[in-house]
This record gives structure tokens, C-alpha cells and sequence, in this order.
């Protein structure tokens, strides 16, 4: 059992960069019409579930307040999903994903420590490009505000879980922080390859 796990995590690694094209193609190709479609979307696309998880494990690892990063990453993705909605999208905004994944990777991979105000603001420019993409897919419409708000809610709970991640990774396994996080740079890179 002990060969195992390093064999599974290995293998996963390595195939991590099959997940990489979760906004393939232009940001309308996603639908976002119910608070349900809201809730699942962040589950559905592999960059935001490595980035909220990566979020909540570097902020168990490495931030003090632990709701810190977290906290922010979620009202900057609510300002950026609403400056897009009022046609305010910046430029580049699948590259800042791919590149928050890398860099996000890289921290949860070193357990690096980052004084608050940089953290704050590292997640908070992340997380305005994650909006600004879910925001420029929404629309106005009513359905769009209740997407909007499931996405938000299921942010929030991936950003916990990975704090629970990181709590237990602490507790019992540090070698994960490394395999996991190189995991999400490696996705993130992946990611920034093919959009050059």
C-alpha cells in the first residue's frame, strides 16, 4: 500500500494537464442559467476548483487570519463578475487565470508565507479576473444574479474545504502540499502554453 499512493499521486500529476481546458474557447461557451447552474459551475471547470481549493489550502498553510485570503478572493470575484456585467472587462483574462494557477501552485507547493497585505492583494487580483470571466458570461438577467450568487456560495465552500485540506495535510501528511500544489502550477503552466 505504502508504493501506492506515491504511484496514484504520480500518475495524477502527470495527467493534470489533460484538465486544463476548462475555458476552452471564447467565455460564452459556459451557461449560467439557474442558481443550481451557479452553484456547480465552479465544480465543473478544473481551473476554478484548483484555484479555490489552492486558495483555502495556501491560506491553512501559510496566511494568518486563515479566512484572510479566502475572504478576499470572494468579494473580488463578486466586484469582478459585476464590473463585467457592466462591460467592464480587463484585458487578458484567461492568461491571469492560467497565471494564478501557477503562482498559486508554487505557494501551496513551498507552504511560502506571504505578509497579509500581499496576500489580501495577490488573491484579490486573482479572484477580479476569475469574476471578470464569470461576469462576462452572465448577462443581466435574473437568472444570471441567481448563477451569480450560487457561485459565489460554492467559492466560499471550496475555499473551506481547502482549508480543511490544509489543517489535515499540517496534521498528517506535508508531503501532499508539494504533489498538490505542483499539481496546480503544472495546470496553470499547462494552461499558458496553450493560450500563447
Amino acid at each position: 500500500m505504502k508504493k501506492t499512493a506515491p504511484t496514484i499521486l504520480s500518475l495524477l500529476v502527470l495527467l493534470t494537464p489533460a484538465l486544463a481546458f476548462a475555458h476552452a474557447g471564447a467565455l460564452a461557451d459556459h451557461a449560467h442559467a439557474s442558481f443550481a447552474a451557479g452553484l456547480l459551475h465552479p465544480l465543473t471547470g478544473a481551473d476554478h476548483l484548483a484555484a479555490m481549493l489552492a486558495v483555502g489550502v495556501w491560506s491553512a498553510l501559510a496566511i494568518r487570519p486563515v479566512w484572510l485570503a479566502p475572504l478576499t478572493f470572494v468579494a473580488m470575484l463578486l466586484a469582478g463578475a459585476l464590473a463585467a456585467q457592466a462591460g467592464v472587462t480587463p484585458p487578458g483574462v484567461e492568461p491571469m487565470i492560467a497565471a494564478s494557477l501557477l503562482v498559486l501552485g508554487l505557494l501551496v507547493a513551498t507552504r511560502a508565507p506571504v505578509p497579509r497585505a500581499a496576500a489580501a492583494a495577490l488573491c484579490g487580483v486573482f479572484a477580479f479576473f476569475h469574476g471578470a470571466a464569470h461576469g462576462a458570461e452572465l448577462g443581466g438577467s435574473s437568472a444570471a444574479w441567481a448563477a451569480l450568487g450560487g457561485m459565489v456560495l460554492t467559492t466560499a465552500a471550496l475555499h473551506a474545504t481547502g482549508i480543511g485540506l490544509g489543517e489535515w495535510v499540517l496534521a498528517h501528511r506535508r508531503l501532499l502540499t508539494r504533489v498538490g500544489g505542483t499539481a496546480v502550477a503544472t495546470l496553470g503552466a499547462f494552461m499558458l502554453m496553450n493560450l500563447a
